[in-house]
């Protein structure tokens, strides 16, 4: 993942980063990352309180319950996400648990980055605002609506540890095996691809809609999502990007 990540970052430095921005010697970095600050703040805060909710809250709260949703689910879809993981063809797996893994990570990352060395504004606080949204609205699902993923529920072996042995152990640092319902990782690749096209850059904008159509496919493929998971995970992103749109929609790119 991480010799991934690096070659992500030297290709988008070298395809995305604008070359104006090389050739600039007037970059005032501390003014810009004062101006950036209440948004960064706010992405490192969610994801600090996300990662003691996995580890700390939900264990707790799933203890009290006492009861897994999944079944509701399946009722619901049947075993139609099941039926990929008995027919995964090795090529689409690697491909998939690679954007899943690795590439999703990677914009999630790198977008903010963008956006505070080109000094967008807009494109920081529509991002941050949006995340934390898109969390207050599908915590309560996660701690009181525990759904369990696919393959666990079906007890079958995890492409994701098929193809890179042991990733599980730090992908559940970060995550748990019933926070599904909705799916975060369709509401932020949707996100993140909003607000990267909100800077006007085509080639990463494209990069960030590849990754996001990518990555939920991925989800369902690889048989970690049900269906109702992605579909509630893209409901809730779009409700929030219309909600941003309404109360932001006067702001300039970097007020």
């Amino acid at each position: 993942m991480g010799l991934i990540n690096f070659i992500l970052l030297l290709f988008s430095l070298k395809i995305f980063i604008p070359k104006e921005f090389y050739q600039r010697k007037d970059i005032a970095i501390f003014q810009i990352i004062r101006k950036h600050l209440p948004f960064l703040l706010l992405l490192f805060g969610v994801v600090a309180f996300h990662l003691f909710e996995v580890n700390v809250i939900d264990p707790q709260i799933t203890e009290w319950i006492g009861q897994d949703f999944t079944n509701n689910i399946k009722n619901i879809e049947g075993d139609t996400v099941f039926w990929f993981s008995q027919h995964w063809i090795p090529t689409l797996t690697y491909f998939f648990v690679i954007m899943y893994i690795a590439v999703y990570p990677f914009t999630l990352w790198f977008s903010p980055t963008y956006f505070l060395i080109t000094d967008n504004k807009k494109a920081m606080k529509t991002l941050a605002y949006g995340l934390l949204l898109i969390y207050i609205i599908a915590l309560p699902f996660y701690l009181f609506v525990p759904i369990t993923n696919v393959y666990t529920y079906y007890n079958v072996n995890s492409a994701l540890e098929s193809v890179i042995p042991s990733v599980e152990n730090f992908f559940y640092t970060t995550t748990t095996h019933n926070n599904c319902l909705p799916s975060l990782h369709t509401a932020m690749t949707i996100l993140m691809a909003h607000t990267v096209g909100l800077t006007g850059n085509r080639k990463l904008t494209y990069f960030t809609y590849f990754t996001m159509i990518s990555v939920i496919i991925s989800v369902i493929y690889l048989s970690i999502h049900w269906i109702t998971d992605v579909i509630t995970g893209a409901l809730l992103a779009i409700g929030v990007i219309l909600i941003l749109k309404k109360f932001m929609k006067d702001e300039g790119q970097n007020e």
